[in-house]
């Protein structure tokens, strides 16, 4: 059986490729077809979407708990971290504006 997926740096990766697993399993659990998956992410084959999802049901306990853990450490950043530095939010926000006000 070929392999799709190699771990790396604490993480799931498809094989030859900087794709992660998690969002692609994410689309999955989604509810999203493989096809659609592969729209949403244009550099990956259907075959190595199918390999990833194939992976991930094989492995599901194992991804599943890895999947939550991320998810905690995300949450955990948002919670510890600061907020978007408000001068780089109100220099969005004005550059935005001149973007709009541009338009006909």
């Amino acid at each position: 059986m070929r392999e799709y997926i190699e771990k790396r740096n604490g993480g799931y990766y498809l094989l030859g490729s900087r794709a992660s697993l998690e969002p692609i399993v994410q689309e999955f659990l989604d509810g999203a077809s493989l096809e659609s998956i592969v729209e949403r992410f244009p550099t990956l084959s259907l075959e190595q979407v199918s390999g990833a999802i194939a992976f991930y049901l094989a492995n599901r306990p194992e991804i599943d708990d890895y999947l939550a853990e991320r998810e905690e450490l995300w949450q955990e950043a948002r919670r510890t971290k600061p907020p978007f530095p408000l001068h780089l939010r109100e220099r969005l926000e004005r550059a935005c504006a001149g973007l709009i006000s541009d338009q006909p």
